[in-house]
């Protein structure tokens, strides 16, 4: 159920006001029309042409249907990048980005804990002759390694490759995969996820 604002001369509130502006900008600048886009999100074409216009307060369902239409959520959709950082940090010492740490392996997240994770960005450090053995990812699931210091023995499956510092490989991660330390010194390699 939709509410008409109950403020003075029809105006919204600034979250409403954000909504209307920001469906109105995402629909055109996706050269969607009205049509369309009531057809993706299952909203109606005359609803969702009050909603740009200001002339509805959507209910937080029908805010949903519309997030999800542009492939987003509801704080992606009503988010106001004029008044926010364009920028996003990750600090270094915080321990809420360490996804392991022991005396052979320390892997520390380099991307913000929230985001959507069809992207996937870490540091990692093997001891020397440590390894870092993982089961299959999800189908299509593919890894990108990287060496920063250190010499790596890298198996996808049945294939198998040795890295030095400078070097990278990109290896399907649906199969059985290893990192592995065949040096004599801490291995540091960067490692991109993607799904």
């Amino acid at each position: 159920m939709v509410q008409k604002s109950q403020t003075g001369n029809n105006e919204v509130d600034g979250v409403s006001q954000t909504l209307c502006l920001r469906v109105a900008e995402l629909r055109k600048k996706r050269g969607l029309t009205l049509e369309q886009l009531a057809s993706a999100s299952g909203v109606s074409r005359s609803m969702l042409s009050q909603i740009e216009r200001g002339q509805a307060n959507p209910t937080l369902a029908v805010t949903y249907r519309i997030a999800e239409a542009f492939g987003m959520t509801i704080g992606e959709l009503i988010e106001q990048p004029w008044r926010s950082s364009s920028i996003e940090r990750v600090h270094g010492d915080d321990p809420n980005n360490l996804f392991r740490s022991d005396g052979e392996c320390t892997i520390r997240t380099l991307f913000p804990l929230h985001m959507e994770k069809n992207i996937e960005f870490y540091e990692v450090r093997l001891a020397a002759d440590a390894s870092l053995t993982s089961a299959p990812h999800f189908e299509g699931t593919k890894e990108l390694l990287t060496v920063v210091s250190g010499a790596a023995r890298l198996q996808s499956g049945d294939s198998q490759c040795s890295l030095s510092a400078g070097d990278s490989a990109h290896y399907r991660a649906d199969l059985a995969h290893c990192i592995a330390n065949c040096g004599k010194h801490e291995l540091v390699c960067y490692l991109v996820v993607t799904s």
